[in-house]
């Protein structure tokens, strides 16, 4: 059997005054987290918050590209494309 694995392409905005979504723009998904961009604190806190987001553990949260990038691209072990665009739909701020 397959194992599941979604990729999600991320644009981070760390010191931010807290851990949010902001959007999705052009495919991207902007988040907005509290921790600096000092040794990973920022990738760290990215990790942790897409984790709680759509509902999986940190250890199946790895970033994949853009370590030291705000760009990052973020594989999620567990979920497949369509269970990953059903949870971002829910976790996306409403307008």
């Amino acid at each position: 059997m397959a194992e599941k694995k979604a990729t999600l392409e991320v644009h981070v905005q760390p010191g931010a005054r807290k851990d949010e979504v902001v959007g999705l723009r052009d495919g991207v998904l902007w988040i907005r987290v509290k921790a600096p961009a000092i040794k990973g604190q920022a990738n760290s806190a990215l990790v942790a918050f897409v984790a709680q987001l759509l509902g999986v553990s940190k250890g199946d949260v790895v970033i994949a590209r853009g370590r030291a990038s705000r760009q990052k691209v973020v594989a999620i072990q567990g979920l497949s494309l369509g269970d990953l665009k059903e949870k971002l739909a829910q976790a996306l701020p409403r307008k």
